[in-house]
């Protein structure tokens, strides 16, 4: 059991993070991906950036094991801003740190991870690469939904704030912490007791944290708690044209629908096919009828053919208010 032993000073700098921290949702959701806890919430997630994920993406599977320690440099203190700044701060961290952190996952070394501990400039433009990669296939199309829940957890630890002050929050954070004042119990988490020394603590709510909170291993780096959000039964990861997505198979077929919104990225025929685990000649017919609608364009570059949504066809995965602006122009 963790237990968190506070001040007065770090009680009056504890704050509660308004917004999902995006490097830590990253790590998590690696975590998830190579799991199969949370089937009801994250199994849909699951198969679709399984199926989906280019290369590029899979390589941080080899820094963040689905059980165990991941470097803490891959989830820097938050600061808003662009996801693009986010990596940039991992990016900078010190080739000394690097190597040392590297050095504790339990995960069998490749090429990569030994430039990446030497701090080569190419394994650390690819660890970059592989950043945003991930994040614009597994996260970027859930990001309203993961925002959504953080937020609705924000209201709801706010209002135990509001009736009770700080005991309130800390008394009802989790359903696997306890509140025993100075001291914040936390189960789930190696025996080790963590002194804040006036630091405060952030509290980050997390929709890719499972069952029990986490927290950087290193004590001397900003104290973070990241704690699951409420997961009810009826609540999964969605991306927009899944909130819509009856309504959109049942107009376009469900093979049509996913189609749709893979060639939202841009892609080959090829790619097309993987993307939607379907052969290369039934995404050329799905490419052939959504050009025909007047759907999707294609256009050649190089010795390929890529295929891009019309204004229509982006208009169609934008909902039905951008649809009846694009009929209308």
């Amino acid at each position: 059991m963790l237990r968190i032993h506070f001040t007065g000073q770090d009680l009056a700098r504890t704050t509660l993070a308004d917004e999902p921290d995006p490097l830590w949702e990253l790590l998590l959701s690696l975590h998830q991906l190579q799991g199969r806890d949370g089937a009801g919430h994250y199994g849909r997630w699951r198969l679709r950036t399984r199926r989906q994920l280019p290369r590029p993406g899979e390589r941080l599977l080899q820094l963040a094991p689905p059980s165990g320690y991941s470097p803490d440099f891959l989830t820097p203190a938050y600061a808003a801003g662009s996801f693009d700044a986010a990596v940039e701060r991992v990016q900078s961290t010190s080739r000394q740190r690097i190597r040392h952190e590297l050095e504790l996952v339990r995960r069998p070394s490749s090429q990569w991870t030994k430039d990446l501990a030497e701090g080569r400039a190419d394994a650390v433009n690819e660890l970059g690469q592989a950043l945003r990669t991930y994040h614009r296939y597994a996260l970027a199309p859930y990001w309203e939904s993961i925002r959504s829940l953080v937020r609705a957890d924000l209201r709801r630890q706010t209002s135990h704030l509001y009736d009770a002050g700080i005991d309130g929050l800390l008394g009802k954070l989790h359903a696997t912490t306890r509140w025993e004042a100075p001291v914040l119990e936390v189960m789930g988490l190696p025996d080790q007791d963590l002194y804040l020394e006036g630091r405060g603590l952030r509290l980050q709510a997390s929709v890719f944290c499972w069952q029990f909170p986490t927290k950087l291993m290193d004590p001397r780096l900003t104290p973070v708690l990241v704690y699951p959000v409420h997961h009810s039964p009826s609540v999964r990861l969605e991306t927009p044209i899944e909130s819509r997505g009856e309504s959109l198979s049942a107009l376009l077929g469900s093979t049509r629908a996913v189609a749709l919104e893979a060639i939202a990225e841009t892609c080959n025929t090829t790619e097309l096919a993987r993307r939607c685990k379907i052969s290369v000649a039934g995404a050329s017919r799905q490419v052939s009828i959504m050009r025909d609608a007047g759907l999707i364009s294609s256009r050649r570059a190089g010795q390929a053919v890529l295929h891009d949504l019309t204004d229509l066809g982006r208009a169609l995965l934008d909902g039905p208010q951008h649809t009846a602006q694009s009929l209308e122009s």
